[in-house]
């Protein structure tokens, strides 16, 4: 019979097994309590893989830097005028908008006054009085000041007066170099020249030193030195120190070569307002060396505590 005309519908087939079907993982189960839980050690993974040994000297990485974008500024970054507003303002109303802030942000001229020390001052029963004070006007570089500075007694004649005309000029930020005259009208009236340098040293101590040379040829320096220390903001602490020197002996002065003079002292303000603070003080003078031993021969004291009582003011 051909294969094609045979006949299976008689023979009997066995059905296939159902599969069994795939276990799922079971939720993890907490331990139950007081059993004791064991971690398994985890395998390390194996380190990476060491290429120091391939040598990638001779390969030519020249392609690979071929797309990248051009740097620094495109062509026309520079086009135009130098400064961006002349190109909608025109640059004749911009240069006089520049000047206008320039002048604001420093390049003004300014005129100040300025009473660092008015003050009476109480001494072994003598009472006298004490003037210190500067004005200036100029700008941030340069400017004309004028100082004066002296002493006297309520019951009698001003005792010492000076008075300085100074040209100041920008060295640093923080200090001006000084030079001009000095005019000592007391005693006896007396030119000087006078070159120094007044500014803020680190800490913000304010310090104004200067050296002068008289007319007769007489050496002589100060310097002064004081620190404001704002205890609050209307209660400040002032340390003072002051020191003169000369190079020889000028014996119509009652001065000695060395160090004639030397005071310190402190002064506590309270400023009613920025511009006006009066205080109190006390200080300590002594003159030191010739100078003492003339004090000395004339009947006056080498040293002294001085206590004070003035005003600070600036215009």
């Amino acid at each position: 019979m051909p294969a094609m005309a045979q006949d299976h519908s008689q023979h009997q087939h066995t059905p296939a097994p159902t599969p069994a079907p795939t276990p799922t993982p079971s939720e993890p189960q907490e331990p139950p309590a007081g059993s004791i839980r064991i971690r398994l050690p985890t395998r390390n993974a194996p380190p990476p893989a060491d290429h120091s040994a391939m040598d990638h000297s001779q390969m030519d990485h020249s392609a690979m830097t071929a797309n990248l974008p051009a740097s620094g500024p495109p062509p026309r970054a520079f086009d135009g005028p130098a400064h961006a507003a002349a190109a909608i303002w025109g640059e004749e109303a911009m240069e006089v908008a520049r000047a206008r802030n320039h002048e604001i942000h420093g390049g003004g001229t300014y005129a100040t006054l300025l009473v660092e020390r008015a003050e009476a001052r109480f001494h072994d029963g003598e009472e006298g009085y004490l003037w210190d004070a500067q004005g200036w006007y100029g700008d941030a570089l340069d400017k004309l000041v004028v100082k004066t500075e002296g002493e006297g007694s309520f019951d009698g004649p001003i005792e010492e007066a000076e008075v300085q005309l100074l040209w100041g000029h920008a060295i640093t930020p923080w200090f001006d170099l000084q030079a001009g005259l000095r005019l000592d009208v007391k005693p006896d009236v007396t030119p000087q020249l006078a070159l120094g340098v007044q500014g803020l040293a680190p800490y913000n101590i304010h310090v104004d030193a200067a050296a002068f040379l008289s007319d007769r040829g007489d050496v002589t320096a100060r310097i002064e030195a004081e620190h404001d220390m704002r205890l609050t903001q209307r209660l400040i602490l002032q340390p003072r120190v002051e020191a003169e020197f000369s190079a020889q002996d000028i014996p119509e002065l009652g001065v000695g070569a060395g160090l004639p003079h030397l005071s310190a002292g402190l002064r506590l303000r309270y400023e009613i307002a920025r511009e006006f603070a009066p205080y109190v003080g006390v200080e300590y003078e002594a003159a030191t060396g010739r100078t003492a031993d003339l004090r000395r021969a004339a009947g006056e004291d080498a040293s002294g505590i001085a206590l004070l009582v003035g005003v600070r003011t600036f215009f």
